[in-house]
C-alpha cells in the first residue's frame, strides 16, 4: 500500500520542488517553436532523449496529419528534462501542455494537482484499450484518489546483457539467475577479451535517475535500504557499505572508460560498439541494440538482474506522458498522449521502423503480436517477465515506509538522490573513498528522517 507524505500548501510544494533545480538550462535539441506556448492547432511536448522518444519525433508527421495538430517538441537528457519539467509544471507555467514524467514523479504531481486526470479522456475513447495496459504500469501511474494521471510510452524493468559471441569465444557461460559475485568474476574473465574491452557497463553519472538506479537495486538485493519502517537513515549500514563497495570496485576494476561519466546513453553507446562484453542497465535498451542497423544485432544474450540476498532484483520503471493542469490545449494534448502511447503507433513503429524498436513493455497485445514475437524473440519474454516479477512496495529483505525499487517515493528523493549520486560518482571517479562518500550521504538522509519520523 502506498505511504503517503503529510500533505503540504501547494505553494509551498511548489517553491520547494522550484528550489531544487539546477542552474538555468542552455543546451537541448529544439524542434519546431517549443519555447512559444502552444494553442490553436498546435502543443508543445517536452521529452527525454531516449531513441524510442527521438524515433516518436520522427513519425510525429503522421499525427499531424491524420489529426491537423502540429507538434513542437523539445528534447533534452534526461537529467535536464527533469529539471525542466519540474519548473514549468510545478509554476504551471503551461509552457508545456505534455511532458516525459515518470511513476516516481506522476503519483507527486497528482497529488500537488499539476496534472489532468485521464479517466475522463479513458472513457470517451474506447479505442485506446485501457484495459490492455499491463497491470504494474496502470497501477504506478494511478494517483492517490484512485484516477490516472498517465499513460505509458514503454515500461521497463532491468536485466544483464552480455556477448553471447565473447563468452563462447572465452569458453564462459552465463548462468541462468546469475549472483552479483558471478556477474563480477566474468567481468574480470572477459575484460580484455577483444582489443580495448571492458568486462561491463555500469552507469556512474550523476542524477538519482542515472547512477542511483542500478545502485540502489544492488543496496536492495545485498540487504541495504535508503530507510527502514521507521524512516531511519540507513546509508551508513553495512549493507549499504557493501553494496555500494561492489558497485564502486566492479566498475573502477573492470568498468568503461570515463565511468564517472557515463549514464544510459553512454553505456548503451559502449555497448553497440563493442566496447563492453556485459551491462546491466533497463530492459529498453535490447530493442536498440537488436535493431536492423546495430552492430551486436544478434551476438547479445539476456539474463535476469543479478541477486544477492532476494529472488529478483530487477526495477520497475516507465516513461509515460502527463499532461499539464495549466495546459492551454488539454483536448488535443490527450489526442497526442492517446496516439503516442497506442497499439496503432506500436503499428507504425512496426511497420516503418522493425519490432525490436517498438516502444513495449506496456500492452498485453504486444507480446501476442506475432510480428513483435518473432523480431524480439531474443528479449522479449524474459523483459515481460522481470515487469511482471518486479517488486515496487517490497524489493528487499526489510518493510520500506514508501514504494519504490530504484527510488524512494516522496518528493524530497529527487534533490537527496541527486546529491548522494554526486558524492558515489566522486567515488567512482577516485575522488574520495566510499566511507566518505556514505558517510556524507547518511547526513543528508537523515534531514530527510527528521521531516518524516513519526508519520
Amino acid at each position: 500500500m502506498r505511504t503517503q507524505s503529510r500533505r503540504r500548501p501547494r505553494a509551498t510544494l511548489a517553491a520547494a520542488a522550484a528550489g531544487t533545480l539546477l542552474a538555468p538550462l542552455l543546451s537541448g535539441c529544439w524542434v519546431g517553436a517549443g519555447g512559444a506556448g502552444s494553442g490553436g492547432d498546435s502543443i508543445n511536448v517536452l521529452m527525454v532523449n531516449n531513441p524510442q522518444m527521438v524515433e516518436l519525433q520522427k513519425l510525429a508527421p503522421h499525427f499531424t496529419e491524420e489529426t491537423g495538430i502540429k507538434v513542437n517538441f523539445t528534447v533534452l537528457p534526461e537529467n535536464d528534462v527533469r529539471d525542466k519539467i519540474s519548473q514549468d509544471f510545478a509554476n504551471q507555467a503551461g509552457q508545456y501542455d505534455v511532458a516525459t514524467l515518470s511513476n516516481y514523479e506522476i503519483p507527486i504531481y497528482a497529488r500537488n494537482d499539476w496534472l489532468k486526470e485521464m479517466d475522463s479522456y479513458v472513457a470517451k475513447d474506447p479505442a485506446y484499450d485501457e484495459q490492455d495496459v499491463l497491470g504494474p504500469m496502470r497501477e504506478s501511474l494511478t494517483g492517490d484518489d484512485g484516477k490516472l494521471y498517465g499513460q505509458p510510452f514503454y515500461g521497463e524493468s532491468s536485466f544483464l546483457m552480455y556477448r553471447k559471441d565473447i563468452f563462447e569465444k572465452e569458453g564462459l557461460t552465463m548462468p541462468a539467475h546469475p549472483t552479483w559475485q558471478q556477474v563480477a568474476d566474468l567481468a574480470a574473465r572477459v575484460d580484455g577479451a577483444e582489443p580495448d574491452m571492458k568486462g561491463i557497463c555500469l552507469r556512474g553519472l550523476p542524477g538519482w535517475g542515472e547512477v542511483m538506479a542500478p545502485l540502489t537495486t544492488v543496496v536492495n538485493t545485498f540487504g541495504g535500504t535508503w530507510f527502514d519502517k521507521d524512516w531511519n537513515a540507513r546509508l551508513d549500514s553495512p549493507e549499504w557499505e557493501k553494496a555500494t563497495k561492489f558497485y564502486v570496485d566492479l566498475v573502477r576494476e573492470h568498468g568503461e572508460s570515463g565511468a564517472a561519466q557515463a549514464g544510459f546513453a553512454e553505456c548503451l553507446n559502449n555497448m553497440t560498439q563493442g566496447n563492453v562484453a556485459m551491462w546491466y542497465d533497463a530492459t529498453s535498451a535490447a530493442g536498440s541494440l537488436e535493431s536492423a542497423d546495430s552492430p551486436v544485432k544478434g551476438k547479445v544474450g539476456y539474463a535476469p538482474a543479478p541477486v544477492e540476498r532476494t529472488e529478483s532484483s530487477g526495477w520497475l520503471y516507465t516513461w509515460a506522458w502527463g499532461i499539464q493542469e495549466a495546459s492551454r490545449n488539454p483536448d488535443k494534448a490527450w489526442q497526442f498522449v492517446s496516439w503516442a502511447s497506442s497499439k496503432q503507433y506500436e503499428q507504425l513503429v512496426g511497420d516503418e521502423v522493425g519490432w525490436s524498436d517498438v516502444p513495449a513493455g506496456k500492452r498485453a497485445s504486444t507480446y501476442a503480436n506475432p510480428d513483435y514475437r518473432a523480431e524480439a524473440a531474443a528479449f522479449q519474454e524474459m523483459t515481460k517477465e522481470a515487469i511482471e516479477g518486479a517488486r515496487p512496495n517490497d524489493p528487499g529483505v526489510q518493510p520500506r515506509p514508501a514504494p519504490g525499487i530504484q527510488f524512494v517515493g516522496i518528493p524530497e528523493f529527487t534533490d537527496l538522490g541527486t546529491k548522494v549520486s554526486q558524492e558515489i560518482s566522486a567515488a567512482i571517479a577516485g575522488r574520495q573513498s566510499v566511507e566518505s562518500a556514505l558517510s556524507k550521504s547518511q547526513s543528508l538522509a537523515e534531514k530527510i528522517s527528521e521531516e518524516y519520523e513519526g508519520r
